[in-house]
């Protein structure tokens, strides 16, 4: 029998392969990344990349953004940035006399920010109002974000030196951590065999855009029309309420972490052709998002228990609904 879904997500599906397609051209594997990316900007929400130096995180972020018909921009985060070098600041205009507000380059539409950690609290506070409520507040004025908006933050796992830890407040604003690791054997060599070509490509430009910014606002309303059946909301739930009683979590997951699941879960379905969640969207999903929002206790973290193998043991608790 043929099944037609009630949400047409065929344009969708069809987009999501051609950027696939275009990051393809360039990046070699990371197809788990860059699915959780296209999760990610359908579900509205931000993204906290994390890897060692050189394993293309911030090249992936750059190219997706390209793939797109809207604004973007990059800053480097360094322990001497202050918060209006990130949303701008008032300056006089001598002609009128009156202060103008110039915009910081936060007021875009995709906004990539390299070494996240390396910026002092000060700074970071000042992403809090920006990320949550996607405007900000200066001088007694609001100025809101424009639509789409993104932010894609990468940070270094084993530099310590001239880095912060992010406050969990602003973590808790991250839809989704995702590590990035090292290339398998045969993905290397690739990388090797089409150096030169990708090099090319990249000095061509020969990155096309494929989504105009109404296109993504409307697969995005469509993410929202998915169907999530009750029991599919009481294993989010029940997942999340594990996660704070835990005995090797000092911290579990508070309700936007249930939120998080459940709109990545609706996004994840999508771009697979589905009008509907499954349990395994539930499972793809609960990692990233989970990952940088529980807390280990002193004790665990010392024995090198990890929150991802916390979050294995919680999901292999939890009866799959059927």
């Amino acid at each position: 029998m043929n099944f037609e879904n009630r949400v047409d997500l065929g344009a969708l599906k069809e987009s999501v392969s051609k950027i696939k397609q275009e990051l393809g051209k360039i990046i070699v594997g990371q197809e788990e990344f860059i699915d959780l990316l296209m999760v990610a900007l359908l579900a509205n929400g931000h993204v906290l990349i994390e890897g060692v130096p050189g394993v293309a995180k911030t090249i992936t972020a750059k190219l997706l953004a390209k793939t797109i018909k809207t604004g973007f921009s990059r800053i480097q985060f360094t322990p001497d940035l202050m918060p209006s070098d990130v949303l701008g600041t008032s300056v006089l205009n001598m002609k009128t006399t009156d202060f103008e507000f110039k915009k910081g380059p936060i007021f875009s539409n995709i906004v990539l920010i390299d070494e996240i950690n390396r910026a002092p609290a000060k700074t970071q506070a000042a992403l809090f109002e920006v990320m949550e409520e996607r405007q900000a507040s200066i001088d007694g004025n609001t100025y809101p974000m424009g639509k789409p908006f993104m932010v894609l933050g990468t940070q270094n796992p084993i530099e310590q030196e001239g880095t912060y830890a992010l406050p969990e407040a602003q973590l808790d604003r991250f839809l989704f951590k995702i590590n990035v690791g090292y290339p398998n054997l045969e993905e290397e060599i690739l990388i090797l065999k089409t150096n030169n070509d990708r090099k090319g490509v990249i000095a061509q430009k020969f990155i096309e855009p494929i989504l105009s910014e109404t296109e993504l606002i409307e697969y995005k309303n469509k993410v929202f029309d998915i169907v999530i059946e009750d029991k599919i909301l009481q294993y989010i739930a029940t997942l999340i309420t594990k996660t704070r009683n835990h005995p090797h979590l000092y911290l579990g997951g508070s309700p936007r972490a249930s939120i998080a699941v459940m709109q990545a879960a609706k996004a994840y379905a999508a771009i697979n052709g589905r009008d509907f969640v499954i349990p395994e969207d539930i499972k793809k999903v609960l990692y990233p998002v989970l990952r940088h929002r529980i807390i280990l206790t002193p004790e665990r973290e010392m024995e090198g228990m990890t929150p991802d193998k916390v979050i294995k043991m919680i999901e292999q608790s939890v009866e799959v609904p059927r």
